[in-house]
């Protein structure tokens, strides 16, 4: 790649290296004669289908002359034959993307501070890029985007009764059209570079659109992006002190009601990106751990959904199986030996591999590939819980279903779209948020024991 490379850019670069993370696009850093650069290369797949890199270079541009914090665009292409990919080429700066790190390491405390108001300026300067000088972006139907992602995914996926929900009330609230704007599409932590004095630049405008300002505001004070921090925005601080510093940039009044519409859709929007993400592995056209470990998350949104629609799941009764490593397991336990497949059982087996994974490999690697060794140990313990917790949640799930009067979630999710439902509507959510709170025991016991905010 380095050769291709060099001699597109016209100079003498270094032998890419892989970065972790990035669902939806490779990132490698590289140096052109001595100039550290970064590549972001576009995945194979339907997570990147439709977007231009180039369009993308002219965005960052505009966007740095409205004032925006972004890495400077050296180069980019929608010819696949340089590098593999549509690619983007831009300056390496310095700091840091890694959330956790952001929200717990001492170097950026003082970061951690002023990160919100900062992030409200820069939101105000995105949302004042003049339209005009971005002509490859499009105005979106994100409702309308959302319901033909669910119904092209369910075939793989399976139906989801709670997104359903989340439908009808999307449909029965929408808020009237605000102005339409450049929208950034994916503005949180993880795509922000953070330096010990804040903000350094706003990353990966991928999924930038022209849309309702508010819908940035929403996305970044779903729960998802909070990264166990205690603050609604991204961990770090209150939704008033982000509208504050966000009006005082020039940014428009937001309405709460129409900010809780698009808290309720981007809570929606990432289960969808995480059936999307899922399927994309399960396809073949991206094979990872990481985004098949994705696809059990899709109940931490539906849970989270449930809650902002004013219907919090109850959580009562012991999780649905002993946690890893406490006995009680199916077919070859402590407690039963033997068995159709002897011992060790399926889930000692797993066992065995995910504290090879945690133990041994983990402390060997670094990097990309110790990223994936945590995600897969994860992925195993998630394994464990499901197999210890035996046959009793499916049976359980399955008795709801048939007291609503159904055989399976695909004729459930078929009645809440009709509106079949809406006058049982509470029934339902109290069924489907057990339904959620089962499969968040298995997929992240720890979710449940968190403020949801």
């Amino acid at each position: 790649m380095k050769d291709r490379l060099g001699a597109f850019l016209g100079g003498e670069a270094t032998e890419p290296e892989r970065l972790s993370g990035g669902a939806s696009r490779e990132t490698f850093a590289f140096a052109l004669d001595g100039r550290p650069l970064i590549l972001q290369r576009v995945r194979p797949g339907p997570i990147a289908a439709g977007f231009s890199m180039e369009g993308e270079a002219d965005l960052l541009r505009a966007a740095a002359a409205a004032g925006v914090p972004v890495a400077e665009v050296v180069a980019a292409s929608d010819d696949p034959s340089v590098v593999g990919g549509a690619f983007i080429v831009v300056e390496r700066l310095a700091g840091e993307t890694i959330a956790r790190r952001i929200l717990r390491d001492d170097a950026f405390a003082a970061a951690r501070s002023v990160l919100v108001a900062q992030s409200g300026a820069a939101l105000a300067r995105i949302h004042a890029i003049d339209p005009a000088a971005v002509p490859a972006l499009r105005a979106q139907d994100p409702v309308g985007q959302l319901r033909a992602l669910v119904d092209a995914l369910e075939p793989r996926m399976g139906p989801h009764p709670a997104f359903e929900l989340g439908f009808r009330w999307l449909e029965r609230h929408r808020p009237p059209p605000g102005p339409t704007t450049v929208v950034h599409g994916d503005f949180r932590l993880g795509n922000l570079l953070v330096d010990e004095h804040g903000l350094a630049a706003v990353l990966d405008w991928e999924l930038a659109h022209l849309g309702d300002p508010v819908e940035d505001l929403g996305w970044f004070s779903i729960r998802a992006w909070r990264f166990g921090g205690p603050g609604e925005v991204g961990g770090l601080g209150s939704v008033d002190e982000l509208l504050a510093a966000y009006h005082q940039a020039g940014g428009a009044p937001v309405d709460r009601e129409a900010l809780r519409w698009w808290q309720v859709l981007g809570t929606l929007r990432w289960g969808v990106i995480c059936m999307l993400q899922a399927s994309t592995h399960l396809s073949g056209a991206s094979r990872s751990v990481e985004l098949a470990a994705i696809g059990r998350r899709v109940c931490e949104t539906e849970y989270d959904l449930l809650c902002l629609l004013g219907a919090p799941p109850e959580v009562s009764g012991s999780p649905a199986g002993p946690a890893p490593g406490a006995g009680g397991r199916e077919g070859g336990g402590a407690s039963g030996r033997g068995g159709l497949h002897g011992t060790p059982s399926a889930t000692e087996l797993v066992e065995a591999v995910r504290e090879f994974l945690e133990r041994d490999v983990a402390a060997a690697t670094e990097g990309r590939v110790r990223f994936h060794t945590r995600v897969a140990a994860n992925v195993l313990a998630m394994v464990e819980r499901e197999l210890a917790g035996g046959p009793g949640p499916e049976a359980a799930h399955r008795a709801r279903l048939a007291a609503l009067g159904f055989d399976d979630d695909a004729a459930l999710a078929a009645a809440i779209r009709a509106g079949a439902l809406d006058e049982r509507e509470q029934d339902v959510r109290v069924a489907v948020g057990e339904s959620v709170v089962d499969r968040l025991r298995v997929a992240n016991p720890g979710y449940l024991d968190a403020t949801t905010g």
